[in-house]
Protein backbone atom coordinates (compact mmCIF):
# COMPACT_ATOMS: atom_id res chain seq x y z
CA UNK A 1 0.00 0.00 0.00
CA UNK A 2 1.55 3.46 -0.50
CA UNK A 3 1.53 5.50 2.65
CA UNK A 4 0.86 8.72 0.89
CA UNK A 5 -3.10 7.43 -0.34
CA UNK A 6 -5.75 7.74 2.26
CA UNK A 7 -8.01 5.30 2.34
CA UNK A 8 -11.34 6.36 0.58
CA UNK A 9 -14.05 6.62 2.48
CA UNK A 10 -15.99 4.26 0.31
CA UNK A 11 -13.86 1.79 0.57
CA UNK A 12 -14.53 1.72 4.51
CA UNK A 13 -18.00 1.75 3.99
CA UNK A 14 -17.88 -1.51 1.62
CA UNK A 15 -15.22 -3.25 4.55
CA UNK A 16 -17.88 -2.23 7.10
CA UNK A 17 -20.75 -3.95 4.97
CA UNK A 18 -18.93 -7.24 4.49
CA UNK A 19 -17.82 -7.26 8.63
CA UNK A 20 -21.81 -6.91 8.57
CA UNK A 21 -22.18 -9.49 6.21
CA UNK A 22 -19.32 -11.83 8.04
CA UNK A 23 -20.65 -11.48 11.32
CA UNK A 24 -24.22 -12.61 9.97
CA UNK A 25 -22.72 -15.45 8.18
CA UNK A 26 -21.27 -16.71 11.66
CA UNK A 27 -23.82 -16.30 13.52
CA UNK A 28 -25.95 -18.07 10.87
CA UNK A 29 -23.32 -21.21 11.04
CA UNK A 30 -23.03 -21.15 14.15
CA UNK A 31 -26.86 -21.85 14.53
CA UNK A 32 -26.86 -24.01 11.95
CA UNK A 33 -24.55 -26.32 13.47
CA UNK A 34 -26.10 -26.12 16.62
CA UNK A 35 -29.57 -27.24 15.13
CA UNK A 36 -27.81 -30.33 13.20
CA UNK A 37 -26.46 -31.40 16.57
CA UNK A 38 -29.59 -30.85 18.00
CA UNK A 39 -31.40 -32.71 15.57
CA UNK A 40 -28.34 -35.64 15.17
CA UNK A 41 -28.88 -35.95 19.41
CA UNK A 42 -32.86 -36.37 18.97
CA UNK A 43 -32.29 -39.31 16.65
CA UNK A 44 -30.36 -41.23 19.88
CA UNK A 45 -33.72 -40.28 21.69
CA UNK A 46 -35.44 -42.40 18.83
CA UNK A 47 -33.05 -45.23 19.35
CA UNK A 48 -33.87 -45.51 23.26
CA UNK A 49 -37.64 -44.66 22.10
CA UNK A 50 -37.07 -48.67 20.04
CA UNK A 51 -38.11 -46.84 16.56
CA UNK A 52 -37.34 -48.41 13.55
CA UNK A 53 -33.98 -48.01 11.98
CA UNK A 54 -35.67 -46.17 8.97
CA UNK A 55 -36.95 -43.36 11.12
CA UNK A 56 -33.08 -43.15 12.81
CA UNK A 57 -31.90 -42.96 9.49
CA UNK A 58 -34.44 -39.72 8.69
CA UNK A 59 -33.42 -38.00 11.72
CA UNK A 60 -29.71 -38.53 11.79
CA UNK A 61 -29.61 -37.11 7.78
CA UNK A 62 -31.74 -34.18 8.55
CA UNK A 63 -29.10 -33.43 11.11
CA UNK A 64 -26.50 -33.37 8.81
CA UNK A 65 -27.89 -30.64 5.88
CA UNK A 66 -27.47 -27.64 8.51
CA UNK A 67 -24.38 -28.58 9.93
CA UNK A 68 -23.17 -28.86 6.72
CA UNK A 69 -24.91 -25.65 5.81
CA UNK A 70 -23.55 -23.88 8.89
CA UNK A 71 -19.59 -25.05 8.47
CA UNK A 72 -19.74 -23.92 5.08
CA UNK A 73 -21.28 -20.46 6.17
CA UNK A 74 -18.90 -20.35 8.96
CA UNK A 75 -15.75 -20.72 6.39
CA UNK A 76 -17.73 -17.88 4.41
CA UNK A 77 -17.89 -15.65 7.58
CA UNK A 78 -14.32 -16.02 8.01
CA UNK A 79 -13.45 -15.33 4.33
CA UNK A 80 -15.98 -12.26 4.37
CA UNK A 81 -13.58 -10.88 7.27
CA UNK A 82 -10.86 -11.47 6.07
CA UNK A 83 -11.46 -9.77 2.83
CA UNK A 84 -12.55 -6.81 4.85
CA UNK A 85 -9.17 -6.44 6.60
CA UNK A 86 -7.81 -6.04 3.40
CA UNK A 87 -10.30 -3.86 1.75
CA UNK A 88 -9.17 -1.56 5.05
CA UNK A 89 -5.33 -2.47 4.70
CA UNK A 90 -5.42 -1.10 1.10
CA UNK A 91 -4.51 -5.22 -0.07
CA UNK A 92 -4.49 -5.90 -3.96
CA UNK A 93 -6.06 -9.42 -3.53
CA UNK A 94 -8.82 -8.14 -1.70
CA UNK A 95 -9.59 -5.14 -4.62
CA UNK A 96 -9.53 -8.49 -6.71
CA UNK A 97 -12.05 -10.60 -4.88
CA UNK A 98 -14.39 -7.91 -4.09
CA UNK A 99 -14.71 -6.81 -7.47
CA UNK A 100 -15.16 -10.34 -8.68
CA UNK A 101 -17.59 -11.75 -6.69
CA UNK A 102 -19.85 -8.41 -6.99
CA UNK A 103 -19.78 -9.07 -10.43
CA UNK A 104 -20.95 -12.93 -10.15
CA UNK A 105 -23.14 -11.26 -7.68
CA UNK A 106 -24.44 -8.88 -9.77
CA UNK A 107 -24.95 -11.99 -12.53
CA UNK A 108 -26.76 -13.82 -10.33
CA UNK A 109 -29.38 -11.05 -9.42
CA UNK A 110 -29.88 -10.07 -13.29
CA UNK A 111 -30.09 -14.05 -14.18
CA UNK A 112 -32.75 -14.54 -11.06
CA UNK A 113 -34.66 -10.91 -11.93
CA UNK A 114 -34.86 -12.32 -15.43
CA UNK A 115 -35.90 -16.28 -14.32
CA UNK A 116 -38.41 -14.60 -12.11
CA UNK A 117 -39.86 -12.29 -14.51
CA UNK A 118 -40.60 -15.50 -16.91
CA UNK A 119 -41.99 -17.34 -14.12
CA UNK A 120 -44.48 -14.35 -13.97
CA UNK A 121 -44.80 -13.20 -16.75
CA UNK A 122 -43.77 -10.20 -16.21
CA UNK A 123 -39.92 -8.89 -16.35
CA UNK A 124 -41.23 -5.78 -14.37
CA UNK A 125 -41.70 -8.08 -11.51
CA UNK A 126 -38.42 -9.63 -11.47
CA UNK A 127 -36.36 -5.82 -11.84
CA UNK A 128 -38.57 -4.83 -8.90
CA UNK A 129 -37.25 -7.70 -6.73
CA UNK A 130 -34.03 -7.47 -7.82
CA UNK A 131 -33.27 -3.73 -8.79
CA UNK A 132 -31.90 -2.89 -4.92
CA UNK A 133 -29.46 -5.43 -5.35
CA UNK A 134 -28.45 -4.68 -8.98
CA UNK A 135 -27.98 -1.02 -8.14
CA UNK A 136 -25.70 -1.38 -5.23
CA UNK A 137 -23.76 -4.23 -6.82
CA UNK A 138 -23.74 -1.93 -9.84
CA UNK A 139 -21.83 1.20 -7.74
CA UNK A 140 -19.75 -1.25 -6.06
CA UNK A 141 -17.89 -1.89 -8.92
CA UNK A 142 -18.18 1.17 -10.65
CA UNK A 143 -16.63 2.56 -7.35
CA UNK A 144 -13.91 -0.07 -7.20
CA UNK A 145 -12.42 1.00 -10.60
CA UNK A 146 -12.29 4.85 -9.38
CA UNK A 147 -8.81 6.36 -9.86
CA UNK A 148 -8.77 7.05 -6.51
CA UNK A 149 -9.80 3.48 -5.05
CA UNK A 150 -7.34 1.87 -7.75
CA UNK A 151 -4.72 3.89 -6.47
CA UNK A 152 -5.46 2.83 -3.08
CA UNK A 153 -4.76 -0.54 -3.80
CA UNK A 154 -1.38 -0.42 -6.08
CA UNK A 155 1.47 -1.62 -4.15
Amino acid sequence: MNTNTKRPMGVTIIAILIIIGGIFLLIGGISLVGLGTILSLSSTEVVQTGSNAADIAAIAELGMVPVIMGIIMLVLGIIYLVVSYGLLKGKGWAWAITVIVTIIGLVIQIVSAIVIGSVTSSVLVGLTSHIIGIIIGGIIVFYMFRPHVKAFFRQ
